[in-house]
């Protein structure tokens, strides 16, 4: 049995179909309740996978989902990802709880920028598994090319795209290879140990990522170029203030290696990374 946390969120939905379609049994856990009405026909909500609504802020709020469960896929969503429960005793549970293999979903950042303060708590969470004495898997994405949803309303609207640093390029990385590497992790022996750098195959700007939606709705979307200042009291509106500040950071002044195409996705999947048009076509509706 697999543990997925984050299950309905734009790396774990995924995970769960290709670990069911795998034939795996699998425990989905979200902070969420269960998706009713036309979410439900998604195929993984389903008799097979036990579903469990539970806050992994703390590890008695997640044991419930770890019984019986050989391997833990390890997403760090709200409350775990700035505090919560202390790294080394909810990994301690998992150990006890009979998991065997961990997968941890960390960050670039984590590695190109270590001492930046919004990702202490992902780099605590990569020693806690490192030291867990489990095989483990470490992911470290660049940016999502989920990010774009954030333009979908203003897209949908206005046909307008609204976004910082216009002409700066970075390798956008589909959630749904995050996902396809992390059930090869979680389901294949040869990963242990690993740390996967994963990003897009391609560097894109935003500029380019609007003229991508643009030419897949087949009308024109304008682009128009927010100032850092800008930028930083929209996002604060709902992030905090270092995570803020440190995306900016790497969106604005990326560093060489943020910049890196990387080819660990395409050496565990023996196939390219998908292209950020490839997540556009797949995700249309949701700009129309």
């Amino acid at each position: 049995m697999i543990t997925v946390t984050g299950a309905t969120g734009n790396i774990g939905r995924t995970l769960v179909e290709l670990l069911t379609e795998a034939g795996e049994e699998v425990v989905a856990v979200s902070r969420r309740p269960r998706p009713a009405g036309p979410a439900a026909d998604v195929r993984w909500v389903q008799a097979d996978v036990r579903w469990v609504q539970a806050d992994i802020g703390t590890a008695a709020g997640l044991q419930p989902a770890l019984e019986g469960a050989r391997a833990l896929f390890l997403l760090l969503g709200g409350e775990l990802n700035s505090r919560g429960e202390n790294p080394t005793t909810l990994l301690d549970m998992a150990t006890e709880a009979g998991v065997e293999r961990i997968v941890l979903v960390s960050s670039q950042v984590s590695a190109t920028r270590p001492e930046a303060p919004s990702h202490a708590r992902l780099r605590d969470f990569e020693t806690a598994v490192r030291e867990s004495g489990r095989d483990f898997t470490i992911l470290r994405p660049g940016g999502f090319a989920s990010n774009a949803f954030a333009w979908a309303d203003t897209v949908r609207t206005e046909r307008t795209v609204f976004a910082p640093f216009a002409n700066v390029a970075l390798p956008v990385i589909d959630p749904a290879d995050i996902a396809a590497v992390a059930a090869a992790a979680l389901r294949e022996d040869g990963h242990s140990g690993q740390a996967y750098e994963l990003t897009g195959p391609e560097l894109i700007s935003p500029r380019r990522q609007a003229a991508v939606i643009s030419e897949a709705l087949g009308e024109e979307v304008t682009f128009v170029e927010l100032s850092r200042g800008e930028a930083h009291a929209r996002m604060a509106q709902f992030m905090p203030e270092e995570v803020v500040t440190g995306t900016l950071d790497v969106l604005g002044v990326p560093l060489p290696a943020e910049q890196k195409i990387s080819p660990d996705v395409e050496a565990v999947l023996h196939r390219p990374a998908g292209s950020f048009g490839a997540w556009v076509a797949r995700n249309l509706p949701a700009f129309r």
